[in-house]
């Protein structure tokens, strides 16, 4: 095992929120250290098209836009090792950091940058028409389905809200929900309830995501009370049954919310940990938007910055 290195910013994860930290950081010259785990470029890596995030007149793979973010901040001296942390110890300082391969670092600052995972029901076609048809982002891909019906699985504000705004595009909206009642609140309900461009299927249960090979061209229902099954034509697939933020690593030392969002003192990416910083859809259950991640990055690394400065005198 070689000898432990030491890191003034050390960067837990990649995507939108972690590469503007690291260039932010490194362009302060504080020589940024990226662990950017086994997806680089986070849930954008999972969307085909990007076409809201400003500067791309034409639209961007997102794939491409993490490279493209990876390569700005590593031009400007940001380290880059796509490696998993395993274990973090934030009761001392400088921090101390294992990665997958034992490696052991230490760090006088901390960005967490590890994102948030769409939850999916795991079902057969589910992960192989990903960005094809299936998605846990209507904001992002519901320009998509212009004209075309699709579905909506989950009871919830989440899926209401992404029910509601995906009419806007679609011609057809089934929601898809396994009990006979929704979990989401009453506002949310009754606006669902009023759009004509919204059906439900109650006691429902999809099964199994049909495509074709190059795209989502059908679902497979079950109903959970009666057993009888049936296919419905159906070109996307939206997953709206929540997401998870990846903060298993910091349970017990640092503060969150009851899903496991990171608490950060607004207006900044303050943790409850001194020199500890959060940015991105770890800390954000409200936007979670590529561009707002950025934003926060930007944050989270001008916050470490002044708290170096302060403590560096």
């Amino acid at each position: 095992m070689s000898d432990i290195q030491h890191h003034r910013v050390y960067i837990i994860g990649s995507g939108p929120a972690g590469y503007t930290a690291g260039l932010y950081a490194a362009r302060a010259d504080l020589e940024p250290y990226m662990a950017a785990g086994i997806q680089p470029g986070g849930q954008l890596t999972t969307t085909t098209d990007v076409e809201n995030y400003p500067g791309f007149p034409e639209g961007i793979m997102g794939p491409e836009m993490m490279q493209l973010f990876e390569q700005q901040a590593v031009r400007f001296g940001l380290t880059v090792e796509h490696k998993m942390v395993e274990k973090v110890d934030l009761s001392v300082h400088p921090f101390r950091i294992w990665e997958d391969d034992d490696e052991e670092h230490t760090a006088d600052t901390i960005i967490i940058a590890t994102g948030a995972s769409a939850k999916y029901l795991h079902i057969p076609g589910e992960q192989e028409y990903l960005g094809r048809g299936v998605s846990a982002c209507a904001t992002c891909d519901g320009f998509f389905f212009k004209d075309q019906e699709i579905v909506v699985v989950g009871g919830g504000d989440t899926a209401m809200e992404e029910a509601t705004f995906l009419t806007r595009f679609a011609s057809k909206v089934y929601v898809v929900h396994r009990r006979e009642e929704l979990r989401a609140s009453k506002i949310m309900q009754e606006r669902a309830f009023k759009n004509p461009k919204i059906e439900f299927l109650w006691n429902t249960e999809v099964t199994e995501v049909l495509g074709d090979g190059s795209g989502v061209v059908g679902v497979r229902l079950k109903n959970n009370q009666t057993g009888d099954e049936a296919e419905k034509a159906v070109t996307g697939y939206f997953s709206a049954i929540g997401h998870k933020p990846n903060t298993d690593l910091f349970t017990g030392a640092l503060d969150m919310d009851p899903v496991g969002y990171l608490l950060v003192k607004t207006p900044s990416t303050k943790t409850n940990v001194e020199g500890v910083f959060a940015a991105g859809d770890v800390a954000d259950p409200i936007y979670r938007q590529a561009i707002t991640a950025a934003g926060m990055g930007c944050a989270a690394a001008m916050d470490a910055e002044k708290w170096l400065e302060a403590r560096e005198g």
